[in-house]
């Protein structure tokens, strides 16, 4: 039986791998992003998708794409909550206006998403919950006081779900990548900013989109059947090299 996914944050980046992987894993998909014309791109000529146009941090939208994925197909498997907001300032620059819209989607969104997917889910027998967090959110960095906090309470939020929604045979997991080389990324990161990330992974380079939606697709497989209530980061050995500086590892 052909299973379905929801994927947020379909237009681009992680969100538009993870829908290419499930796709060619036999998936069909509903696809929501807020950004309509960035959809449209890039859901045309594909099969088995639904363009779904909303904001994912606006509750009467959060139950049309319930009502409309049900419509078109039936039920769903998996819930991927991948929209988020990027919106890096230092603490004293951040008001609060900042500070609610990065919240909105990044937390809200992972809140709304999943408790109105959650009839669905149960119905499955078998359903999967992947949150995207951030390595920001397992490790402070500076200017990420908004969106380091929000992907923290997505961990978090992440864990709740799983102990609360296990019952109901519903798994539920994170993933938090580390600097993943995105068109958005490579557009403002300058190559100090590159050879400092290299310096500091362990592997050396940035992830790509691709080898995050892997790690996604794997936790809404049934390879992944006893995997509940975690969060792995994705992220060449980043988060291990908290301590010391990378010029003592030369």
């Amino acid at each position: 039986m052909t299973k379905t996914a929801i994927v947020t944050g379909a237009a681009r980046g992680i969100g538009l791998a993870t829908t290419e992987l499930l796709l060619e894993d036999g998936w069909q998909v509903a696809m929501v992003d807020w950004d309509a014309d960035e959809l449209a791109r890039a859901t045309e000529g594909r099969e088995r998708i639904l363009a779904l146009p909303l904001d994912v941090s606006k509750p009467d939208q959060v139950a049309e794409i319930m009502t409309r994925t049900k419509e078109a197909f039936g039920g769903i498997d998996a819930l991927i909550n991948n929209a988020g907001v990027a919106d890096f300032g230092p603490i004293e620059e951040t008001d609060f206006a900042r500070w609610r819209r990065v919240m909105e989607t990044n937390l809200d969104g992972v809140f709304l998403m999943t408790q109105a997917a959650t009839p669905m889910l149960r119905a499955s027998g078998q359903g999967a919950i992947v949150n995207i967090a951030s390595i920001s959110g397992l490790r402070a960095s500076t200017l990420r006081v908004a969106y380091g906090t929000s992907k923290a309470g997505v961990i978090q939020l992440t864990q709740q779900q799983a102990v609360e929604l296990g019952e109901y045979g519903i798994r539920a997991n994170c993933v938090a990548p580390g600097p993943v080389r995105t068109k958005l990324a490579m557009a403002v990161h300058s190559q100090e900013i590159i050879d400092a990330y290299h310096d500091a992974i362990p592997l050396n380079r940035y992830g790509s989109e691709r080898e995050i939606a892997e790690v996604i697709a794997f936790l809404c497989s049934h390879r992944a059947s006893y995997v509940n209530g975690q969060t792995i980061a994705v992220d060449g050995g980043f988060e291990c090299t908290g301590v010391g500086l990378p010029a003592l590892r030369k």
